[in-house]
């Protein structure tokens, strides 16, 4: 059966999550009707990683085999004439080889944060930040998430609920920068705990506030107890923007 690999891009706020869920709204079970409103089939996708309720992405990868070999261009035209009602495009579809597999291979994903950082409330961001009003020191943020980076147990960083057989995970990148009123903060990492990304960002914001130091954080990571977390970072403004294969 034909493998097409499709780049995916959605708004996360009217989804409980990427994965397909009983009698809830799901970006996979969008894509996997308009997949049935095309060409007739049901199918199951498969997808690099499977973001929560409210996160969005500019770069998720999926595949879908179908019967037929449609040209590559006209799977991605037809997915997105009958994802017209939701907050999902297809950006990309290219035919590859059916031993590769969108999670299996990847051997990188790529996350970005971001953090609306002023007094005033988003209007057009809503729901696509986190809207904090007290100053950031991205400088400061940044020094403590070298701290994080390598290879680590992360249960401290861990959801109760994560069902990963290990807390080790390796982290490459751990970056924050300001731009504006923005703080931005990126990850990369061949795989992630669940909520990993927001516990470490949430944790950052509070060295950015000043009430914790690049000492707390890594006195955090090394407790390996997920209760020396600071808070967890809502998922308005988490982004999955790439994986790597």
């Amino acid at each position: 059966m034909p493998r097409y690999r499709l780049t995916i891009e959605y708004d996360g706020r009217p989804y409980r999550g990427f994965q397909a869920q009983a009698a809830l709204p799901s970006v996979q079970a969008a894509i996997e009707r308009a997949v049935t409103a095309f060409c007739g089939e049901t199918i199951r996708l498969a997808a690099a990683g499977r973001t929560d309720t409210g996160v969005h992405a500019t770069g998720q990868v999926v595949h879908i085999d179908l019967e037929k070999a449609w040209p590559a261009e006209t799977v991605a035209n037809a997915l997105n004439a009958h994802l017209v009602p939701e907050p999902i495009s297809v950006l990309d579809a290219v035919m590859v080889d059916d031993d590769w597999h969108a999670r299996f291979s990847a051997t990188e994903r790529r996350y970005l944060y971001r953090i609306l950082n002023r007094k005033g409330p988003p209007a057009l961001d809503h729901g696509r930040v986190w809207h904090l009003k007290k100053p950031l020191d991205a400088d400061a943020m940044h020094a403590a998430a070298q701290g994080l980076v390598g290879h680590h147990d992360f249960t401290t960083f861990r959801d109760m609920q994560c069902q990963s057989k290990s807390p080790l995970k390796t982290l490459d990148v751990a970056s924050v920068r300001r731009e504006g009123d923005e703080v931005l903060l990126v990850f990369e990492a061949r795989s992630f705990l669940h909520r990993q990304v927001r516990s470490m960002t949430g944790t950052l914001a509070e060295v950015g506030i000043g009430r914790w130091t690049a000492a707390d954080v890594r006195a955090a990571l090394e407790a390996r107890d997920r209760t020396a977390c600071g808070p967890v970072a809502p998922p308005d403004g988490l982004y999955l923007t790439g994986v790597g294969y």
